[in-house]
């Protein structure tokens, strides 16, 4: 159950000067968990709390989004602060789910391939999970679909090993992912964005690649996808990643000149030029913080004043507020 916590975290972003909070990895369903402690919209009681979250966070002016999740293989783990692996059976361990029985990596659960019928409970648990997001008042949906959880198990080639009509070819591939896009668009009004976070690359040979993400991009924007928010990796244990500021961004470009649609950059992106220069230079349509915003949830009010911009601080913190910027 999302609790006073999610409302104190997610809110004091909105207070900081967010345009859009986003509720992330949030679970369809108990066993699409990452971890026993992650939130989730599964019931109407969790869309009862998140009701709470999202209707404070538009009192202060921001958006609020909600990203929905299956982990998929990488599910049923410690929380990350216990060391994040996968628990055992006397630990709780459940029984996790993806398109075939190949494990995250060695000493990992070995997951249960989903048949068609299972593949089609997910789909509704994907549409279930939206109508209770609409019905708490979120602005924004965004489907996870990135860092090798279930959609994303379901697009790679290494993780997807199906002969069916959810395996083998990029568009088997894509089936099952455009299947839960396709459903949650019919629930969620056309007059609110739907957003899929993708990762663009499982920078491993033989992998998921930009030019296959590409071609997704331009399927999910014709099932009504608004918005693509480009990460990457997760998929493969021990990928070598070239973590740099900004090392994502060129997937976001690329996604937007050549699949036209609307992206979001990611990943490393701590100061206010940076993304500043992301926007004006079209590289992307917007930025997402995480790392930025958790170690100041005032990032926003700081970056107005570092860019020359005026910002509506909140009523109770004008005290603190430095002097405008001069025209």
């Amino acid at each position: 159950m999302p609790s006073d916590w999610h409302l104190v975290h997610l809110g004091s972003r909105a207070v900081g000067g967010a345009g859009l909070v986003v509720a992330e990895a949030t679970a369809v369903s108990a066993e699409g968990r990452i971890t026993a402690g992650d939130t989730g919209i599964w019931t109407d009681a969790q869309a009862e709390m998140f009701g709470r979250i999202a209707a404070f966070i538009r009192s202060c002016g921001g958006a609020a989004g909600i990203q929905l999740a299956h982990a998929g293989r990488k599910a049923s783990t410690h929380v990350p602060w216990n060391g994040g692996g996968p628990l055992k059976p006397a630990e709780g361990a459940w029984t996790t789910l993806a398109p075939s029985a190949l494990p995250f990596a060695p000493d990992w659960h070995t997951p249960q391939p989903l048949d068609e019928a299972g593949i089609a409970r997910v789909v509704d648990q994907f549409r279930g999970a939206t109508r209770r997001a609409l019905a708490a008042g979120f602005d924004v949906v965004e489907l996870h679909m990135a860092h090798g959880y279930l959609m994303h198990q379901f697009l790679s080639p290494l993780s997807n090993h199906r002969d069916d009509r959810f395996g083998g070819s990029l568009e088997h591939r894509m089936r099952f992912p455009l299947m839960v896009a396709a459903a949650v668009r019919e629930v969620w009004p056309e007059r609110l964005p739907l957003f899929a976070r993708i990762s663009a690359t499982d920078w491993t040979e033989g992998g998921w690649d930009v030019e296959q993400s590409i071609e997704l991009s331009r399927r999910l924007h014709a099932c009504g996808v608004d918005l693509v928010d480009c990460s990457s990796g997760g998929n493969v244990a021990g990928a070598r990643i070239p973590l740099a500021p900004g090392y994502q961004v060129d997937f976001a470009s690329r996604i937007r000149r050549e699949a036209g649609v609307p992206t979001a950059a990611v990943g490393l992106i701590t100061e206010p030029e940076h993304a500043e220069r992301i926007i004006a230079s079209g590289q992307a349509d917007a930025v997402f913080l995480a790392r930025a915003m958790l170690r100041d949830p005032y990032w926003p009010l700081h970056a107005a004043q570092s860019l020359g911009a005026d910002i509506r601080w909140p009523n109770q913190y004008l005290r603190a507020r430095p002097p405008r910027p001069q025209a």
